[in-house]
């Protein structure tokens, strides 16, 4: 009988704000943020993400973020490692490249969840997810954006494609 091998995946959460955000939120935006997040979806032993340079990887929780403040089990997949750094490479020639980041529409949690949905069928968190537009939601996110459009988040790692 052939057997099927199963990887676990895992979602990692990072607050970038480390805190910040629970803090001043109320009285920047006039609502309650619980953070300013920044996902990798971890699997094969690497922790993978999207950053300005384009997807990169690490050893799980080795980037200057430290560890997560949150880990989501995302259940499990059959997709092996080489024919994920395929899709990964499909990835970042197609959707994921480099200079094709912008904080609010196209970032790491965009990214984390299609690869989640490719692995498992599952979705982040919609919490993550929906993050930008309730930023966007409030005038000071509005006055805001224009600053937070040129920023792009690099928390280090190794581009898969081995370009800087």
């Amino acid at each position: 009988m052939d057997q099927t091998e199963s990887y676990p995946v895992k979602l990692y959460i990072y607050d970038m704000s480390r805190g910040m955000a629970r803090q001043l939120s109320p009285l920047m935006l006039g609502r309650q943020l619980d953070g300013i997040w920044h996902t990798a979806i971890v699997i094969h032993g690497k922790e993978f993400f999207f950053v300005g340079q384009g997807i990169n990887n690490c050893p799980p929780g080795s980037t200057p973020l430290g560890q997560p403040g949150s880990v989501v089990d995302l259940g499990s997949t059959e997709v092996s490692a080489e024919l994920f750094m395929e899709y990964l490479m499909s990835l970042a020639v197609s959707t994921y490249g480099q200079d094709t980041y912008n904080l609010f529409e196209h970032n790491c949690n965009t990214f984390s969840d299609e690869v989640a949905q490719f692995l498992t069928g599952k979705k982040i968190p919609s919490y993550i997810t929906d993050l930008p537009s309730e930023v966007l939601s409030t005038p000071f996110g509005q006055i805001l954006r224009p600053l937070l459009d040129s920023i792009v988040i690099n928390p280090g790692g190794s581009n898969i494609t081995g370009q800087r």
